[in-house]
């Protein structure tokens, strides 16, 4: 399907009585629905998933071809590169995009979390999909909740000692902060298979979740013990780690920081407006499309999770258009401009405690 045979409908030139903002969505869904842009890409899939799969073994044969030299760990960088498009396709897995049943989903989710990836695909669908039907609220969306970062002046006004410290320095510690996140997640995950609520509620699932983490990780060791020695093995896998997560964490990044944020007290938005206010899209190329995994276009995806990854481009026109007809706000920006409104925001979230610094230091002297 190419972008000509996308037909742009009018948007409806009336809504029920009492419908509010919750009548705008059904004639978008419609669209979609006629344009069969829901419709499953499961050959697309699979030769992604299978050139991924390759790459990935390609790596794994190279760092025990080149052994325990120094150029060995030029290697993580492509592996961390692959590593992400895994997560990418686990990702897609969990919003049901690859297959029909829910069951080959979760064997997807499985094989390229837990296995590849040592993360939990049940852990990141539940934190995830909570993320999704609340974007940007800041009681409900775990993505803003109170953690390293705050994302609220309010939030920021409760930090105290250390914390308070990397609330008013938190834009600029932003990317440094993200070569951990490829170790918090593993971290995250294994504490919520052996958490004793996960065994209690799923037992066989955090059976298995488990076994594929230990797997994982027992291959990982042995394949950086078995290639180089101690000290390049830990080397290794800091680079790898390190660059997965910052490149994971900045896909992710420009998403919604700085975009709408719901409270419990706010505006009750019908799902369109609760999705495109609260998302923005960043522009690009097909580079731009497989470095981001298609997620830069934000907006389409969470209006439509179960979208196949291709159709995401497919249905940005038609999106956009329709949001326009009805006067609701579409956010678009190039790469480097949605990095500076994501900083942007993080550092006026600060803004009070450095201002309170200031006045504290202007006392003393």
């Amino acid at each position: 399907m190419s972008d000509a045979q996308l037909v742009l409908a009018p948007a409806p030139q009336q809504r029920r009585k009492g419908d509010g903002d919750a009548g705008e969505f059904p004639p978008l869904l419609r669209q979609i629905k006629g344009q069969q842009l829901l419709a499953r890409r499961r050959g697309w899939y699979a030769v992604g998933m299978a050139v991924n799969a390759l790459a990935l073994a390609g790596i794994v044969w190279a760092v025990l071809a080149v052994g325990d030299s120094w150029w060995t760990l030029l290697l993580a960088v492509p592996f961390a590169l692959f590593s992400t498009r895994s997560g990418f396709y686990g990702h897609d897995a969990g919003h049901s995009q690859v297959a029909a049943t829910r069951r080959v989903n979760r064997l997807l989710g499985l094989f390229h979390g837990n296995l590849l990836l040592g993360m939990s695909s049940a852990w990141w669908n539940d934190k995830h999909n909570r993320h999704h039907a609340n974007p940007n609220h800041i009681d409900k969306d775990p993505d803003v909740g109170e953690g390293v970062m705050v994302w609220t002046q309010n939030q920021a006004e409760k930090r105290e000692g250390f914390a308070r410290w990397l609330t008013r320095n938190q834009a600029w510690l932003f990317f440094p902060l993200l070569l951990l996140e490829g170790i918090a997640l593993k971290v995250a995950s294994v504490q919520m298979v052996i958490s004793s609520d996960g065994w209690e509620r799923e037992k066989r699932g955090r059976m298995v979740e488990g076994l594929l983490l230990v797997l994982h990780f027992a291959a990982y060791v042995t394949l950086l013990a078995v290639a180089m020695s101690p000290g390049k093995a830990v080397l290794f896998a800091l680079i790898h780690q390190g660059l997965f997560g910052l490149h994971l964490g900045s896909v992710f990044a420009p998403n919604h920081k700085g975009m709408e944020m719901p409270t419990s007290d706010g505006e009750r938005w019908g799902h369109l407006r609760r999705q495109v206010l609260t998302s923005r899209n960043v522009r690009g190329g097909p580079v731009t499309d497989w470095i981001m995994g298609g997620l830069n276009y934000q907006i389409e995806h969470h209006l439509f999770p179960s979208m196949p990854r291709p159709h995401l481009r497919l249905a940005q026109p038609l999106v956009r258009h329709y949001c326009r007809e009805i006067g609701v706000r579409y956010t678009e920006t190039g790469v480097i401009d949605s990095y500076r409104q994501a900083l942007a925001h993080m550092h006026s979230v600060g803004a009070p405690l450095r201002e309170g610094k200031r006045t504290e230091r202007a006392g003393r002297a």
